[in-house]
């Protein structure tokens, strides 16, 4: 739930505890890639994915892609402004989120046409090498300038839908 002040809207200036959030948004997507891979394994007996399948997989695009775009739009500009020392921590975190909307891309047209869990299997497999090691990148070169940032932005605009906004 968001908070929200006096005139209804949400109120960006809640203490937000930067790095505690992306440490928590990456743990749901980690869960997230999870459960697709848990559906896919369900559908394995079966020739073409089911709606539930389908549904996982696409949840969990639009859910890692919102999160890239939240940081490339509000996490990153707040970053650089006060460690511009970042540029190129930030550069290569951003060339990771190309890769990975074109390895999210792939994964959707792979579902879109029902490809079997084999293939489905693959693309989970390139997506979470490469998420993995973005992750693991972003929160040793980035996590001790996000505990003490402020950023004008709720928990969801900065690192997507499934950002803790309780």
């Amino acid at each position: 739930m968001t908070t929200t002040g006096p005139t209804g809207t949400p109120d960006a200036s809640r203490l937000v505890a930067w790095d505690r959030e992306l440490r928590a948004v990456h743990t749901r997507l980690r869960d997230a890639l999870r459960i697709a891979r848990d559906a896919v394994d369900d559908a394995a007996d079966d020739a073409a994915p089911s709606r539930e399948l389908l549904l996982f997989c696409t949840g969990f695009c639009a859910a890692l892609d919102g999160h890239h775009r939240g940081e490339d739009r509000v996490v990153f500009p707040g970053l650089l402004a006060v460690a511009p020392q970042l540029r190129d921590v930030v550069d290569q975190l951003v060339r990771d989120h190309a890769m990975l909307s074109h390895l999210l891309g792939e994964l959707q047209r792979a579902v879109d046409a029902r490809e079997g869990p084999a293939a489905l299997h693959r693309h989970l497999d390139g997506i979470e090498a490469v998420m993995e090691t973005h992750f693991r990148y972003e929160e040793k070169r980035l996590l001790p300038v996000l505990s003490g940032l402020a950023l004008d932005a709720t928990p969801r605009d900065a690192l997507g839908p499934l950002a803790d906004e309780a």
